[in-house]
C-alpha cells in the first residue's frame, strides 16, 4: 500500500497504458474487485461528548456561547487507519486521499471534486483489500467541508440561516452553494473560511462571508502523534481494535460518528446565548468536537 505525505505533496495523476505487441491486440479488460468492501458513513450526533483539541471534555468558555447545528452534509479529504497511539501521521494505512490542486497558488483541496454526503451517507466505498492486513486501534479522518443550519436573531426576530464552512487546511474553491445562493471565489481559502445565508423571508440579504480565527481539531494522540497546525485531521479510537485478516468475506462498515455538540461557537455580547451577528456576536470556532468510529 502506497503511503502519502499529507499536506506536502499534491496527488500525482496516475496514468495507465495498455500494452500492445503489434498494434492489433485489444487492451486487457479491467477486472473489477468483487470481494468485500470497506464502507465508511458519517453520523452527526449533537449528544456526543464535546471535546477539546486534546480529546478532553470541554465546556463553552465564559463570555462565549454556542449551539449544535443541524447538519446537511460534509466531505472528507483523507482517511488513515493507525495501528497504535505512537503511529506517526501518514505512517498508518492511508486508504483515501482526495484530489488536490495548485490552481490557486498553493497546494489545496480541490473543492470541485469533493464528495459531500448527509447524515448516514457513504463517503468512502472501496475494496476491503485496499486496507492492509493488521490490527488498527485508531482512525484518522481529515474533514474538509461542512454545511449546516443554525438559529440566530436579528431585529428581535428569531431566524434561521445556513452556514457553509471550510475546515480543511487549505481549499481551492471555484464556487459553492450555501442553500439557495451561489458564492464565486476562484481562489484558495484557508481553514475557517465560511459563508452564511439567511433562510427566512422577508429578511433575505446578501450572503455574508468571514474567517473564523480558529477551528478545534480533536486529537487525543497529541502527545505521541501530533498533527500539523492548520490541518483538520480528527482522530478517534475504536472501542475494540479493528482486526483485518485478509480472509474476510463480508463488508466492513464503519460509522464515523462526529460530535456536533455546541460546535458552532461565538463571542457573546448580549448575555442571552442567542447568536446575534448584528449585535456584534462574532464566530470563533466551527470545529467538530470529537469522533468515534463504530464498526457495524
Amino acid at each position: 500500500m502506497k503511503r502519502f505525505l499529507l499536506f506536502l505533496l499534491p496527488l500525482a495523476p496516475l496514468v495507465f497504458t495498455a500494452c500492445e505487441k503489434d498494434g492489433t491486440d485489444e487492451p486487457e479488460p479491467v477486472v473489477a474487485d468483487d470481494g468485500p468492501r470497506l464502507i465508511l458513513k458519517f453520523k452527526f450526533d449533537s449528544t456526543q461528548a464535546r471535546l477539546n483539541a486534546f480529546g478532553l471534555p470541554s465546556n463553552v468558555p465564559a463570555g462565549h456561547a454556542a449551539q449544535s447545528p443541524r447538519f446537511n452534509r460534509m466531505s472528507a479529504h483523507y482517511v488513515e487507519f493507525a495501528p497504535t497511539a505512537f503511529t506517526a501521521l501518514g505512517g498508518g494505512d492511508v486508504v483515501y486521499h482526495a484530489p488536490e490542486t495548485t490552481a490557486g497558488g498553493g497546494t489545496a483541496i480541490d473543492f470541485d471534486q469533493s464528495v459531500e454526503v448527509g447524515d448516514g451517507g457513504v463517503f468512502l466505498d472501496i475494496p476491503l483489500s485496499d486496507l492492509d492486513t493488521g490490527t488498527y486501534a485508531w482512525l484518522r479522518v481529515s474533514l474538509a467541508y461542512q454545511n449546516y443550519d443554525i438559529n440566530f436573531s436579528a431585529f428581535g426576530a428569531p431566524l434561521q440561516g445556513t452556514v457553509a464552512s471550510f475546515i480543511g487546511y487549505n481549499t481551492y474553491i471555484g464556487s459553492y452553494f450555501i442553500q439557495d445562493s451561489v458564492v464565486h471565489v476562484d481562489g484558495d481559502r484557508l481553514q475557517g473560511y465560511w459563508g452564511f445565508e439567511v433562510n427566512d423571508p422577508p429578511f433575505g440579504v446578501a450572503v455574508f462571508t468571514g474567517q473564523a480565527p480558529g477551528t478545534t481539531v480533536v486529537n487525543p494522540l497529541f502527545a505521541t502523534s501530533p498533527i500539523p497546525a492548520g490541518s483538520c485531521v480528527v482522530t478517534g479510537q475504536f472501542a475494540s481494535s479493528l482486526h483485518i485478516t485478509g480472509a474476510e468475506t463480508e463488508d466492513v462498515t464503519i460509522v464515523v460518528s462526529l460530535s456536533t455538540n455546541d460546535s458552532f461557537e461565538w463571542v457573546e455580547h448580549g448575555a442571552n446565548t442567542i447568536y446575534e451577528p448584528l449585535q456584534g456576536d462574532t464566530v470563533v470556532d466551527m470545529g467538530i468536537r470529537g469522533m468515534i468510529p463504530l464498526v457495524q
